[in-house]
């Protein structure tokens, strides 16, 4: 493309973070677009977080000449050279200097009255990093969606906690898809979804089991082709997995039978087994109830009946599995759409806390190194980082606070990122923002953010299905993107993934059929058949 048609504007006034661009008249500048214009030796990329109107006519003048137009009927006053009077500007700030392909924060003032363009592929060919290996989506400026794949450094990314933010409906779950098939290949990394809507796998429609049979194990209540059973034995559950809102009475009693009883403790207040200690009848029955609720387990004829996912003989490796799983770079998916709430975040303390005990572990002997990056998906955060689990120190804010040293990082999802606190959300060194209508949730972004995006409260509550914005310590700027439909994603994934099998039966048969043409040459040969 010629430069010159590029062209969309000139600046004309403004400051460091709040620069003015004149709109051409034929051009069409959106909120958030992304534009280029020079300095002395280098370009400055800037991106548009306003747009309002200019005139070179008085407002007194403006306001007579529209209400002649609205109250005299028929009477419509054209302007002279009404392209060069009235006008848009776009207000714009730099986010990126490009000096050939080595990028750093601008520190300069674009030219006065410089020209303006629209962004190219070529001016952000320095994005297209194929030594990372998580692919997000494609580039977007304004509402236009540009042919560059962005991609993050997986490893660095995940290990430093994720956090996907949006209004319902804005495509949280999508991303997430999209997100996690970026990992389909890759090696070097291990993914636990906690997915309490099963929609990850695919069970109903196209999902992960679509791109890979090796890659994705899924774990779900009761018999499923191609899934495993979950079924956790009681003897797995430990006192700290569990928070019941425990007064100090009843966590005395919890903590002293599992003295006593070890991992048989649950089995032993159900039964009304007896300890050392003294402990009030109340305190037993309210214990005693609220297993029993959040089990569904019942006592007849003094044996437990379990009607739930726990098992008194079965399921006392699934941990196991799971944690060896992801040490091999598996996508473990957990359906707890059958389970309540409190069920699942019990089995999701208990698998993420022997994966954290396990990776100290390494790290103790050394052997990190050799290990995956792990990290844990979860849908609607706030239930599990919020400021009683800073508090109380649950699994998922030491994950939050110290994980990134253990190689283990957390996926968190959540419309409502206000509720989760400053320190937890200060840690999530990526977020992926999606359209967030709400203005306190807005700003609990904005404040958190790795990049300055406070001139961008308006852009991200008028962004679409599909659009999001990335924030990330390991981007120079804030990355514009359209996130593909998951389900065309998948489709365009099976159709490559069919063509180069079946180009490569074809390339084989053209090798066996040449190795058979090359055996009976040389066997005339021999017979004296063919001659030289």
């Amino acid at each position: 493309m010629v430069i010159n048609e590029r062209i969309v504007g000139k600046i004309i006034n403004g400051n460091f973070d709040r620069i003015l661009i004149r709109q051409k008249s034929n051009s069409n500048i959106e909120l958030g677009d992304l534009l280029v214009c020079k300095t002395n030796n280098s370009k400055l990329l800037l991106q548009v977080y306003d747009l309002l109107f200019g005139s070179q006519l008085s407002q007194q003048s403006i306001e007579l000449i529209s209400g002649i137009e609205l109250e005299e009927k028929n009477q419509e006053l054209k302007f002279f050279d009404e392209e060069l009077r009235n006008y848009k500007i776009a207000i714009a700030k730099p986010i990126l200097e490009i000096n050939n392909e080595q990028v750093s924060i601008p520190k300069k003032l674009p030219l006065f009255m410089s020209d303006v363009s629209v962004v190219s592929e070529e001016d952000l060919k320095f994005l297209n990093n194929t030594r990372n290996k998580l692919f997000i989506g494609m580039l977007r400026s304004g509402s236009k969606t540009l042919n560059l794949k962005i991609f993050l450094n997986a490893d660095k990314v995940l290990r430093h906690h994720i956090l996907i933010a949006a209004t319902t409906g804005r495509g949280k779950s999508n991303l997430a898809k999209v997100l996690l098939s970026g990992l389909i290949n890759d090696d070097e990394v291990g993914v636990l979804v906690f997915d309490p809507h099963d929609e990850y796998f695919g069970r109903n429609g196209f999902g992960l089991k679509d791109l890979s049979n090796n890659k994705v194990i899924y774990y779900t209540p009761g018999d499923y082709p191609n899934s495993k059973s979950l079924l956790f034995n009681l003897k797995l559950i430990k006192p700290q997995h569990l928070n019941l809102g425990w007064s100090d009475a009843q966590r005395d009693m919890i903590y002293s039978y599992y003295r006593e009883y070890k991992d048989e403790w649950i089995e032993a207040i159900l039964l009304d087994k007896k300890v050392n200690v003294k402990i009030n009848e109340a305190t037993v029955n309210v214990v005693k109830r609220k297993l029993m609720n959040l089990l569904s387990i019942k006592v007849v004829n003094n044996q437990l009946l379990s009607e739930s996912i726990f098992s008194l003989n079965s399921g006392l490796n699934i941990i196991k599995d799971i944690v060896e799983g992801l040490e091999n770079s598996k996508i473990i998916i957990v359906d707890t759409s059958q389970v309540s709430s409190d069920v699942e975040l019990l089995i999701a303390s208990m698998i993420t806390t022997e994966l954290l005990e396990k990776y100290k572990y390494y790290k103790m002997k050394g052997l990190l190194r050799e290990k995956p990056t792990t990290s844990v998906l979860l849908e609607e955060a706030p239930r599990v980082l919020n400021n009683e689990a800073l508090q109380n120190n649950n699994i998922f804010s030491t994950i939050a606070r110290e994980g990134r040293k253990f190689k283990i990082g957390l996926i968190a999802i959540t419309q409502l990122p206000s509720l989760i606190p400053r320190e937890i959300l200060s840690n999530m060194n990526t977020k992926i923002i999606l359209g967030v209508e709400m203005q306190n949730e807005r700003q609990a972004l904005i404040n958190s953010a790795s990049q300055d995006l406070s001139e961008y409260s308006k852009s991200i509550s008028y962004l679409d299905v599909g659009e999001a914005l990335i924030t990330s310590a390991f981007t120079k700027f804030a990355i514009p993107i359209r996130i593909p439909l998951f389900e065309e994603h998948v489709k365009k994934h099976v159709k490559n993934k069919k063509g180069k099998e079946d180009n490569n039966q074809e390339d084989n048969a053209h090798k066996e059929q040449n190795k058979n043409i090359q055996q009976k040459t040389k066997a005339d040969v021999k017979l004296g058949l063919v001659g030289f």
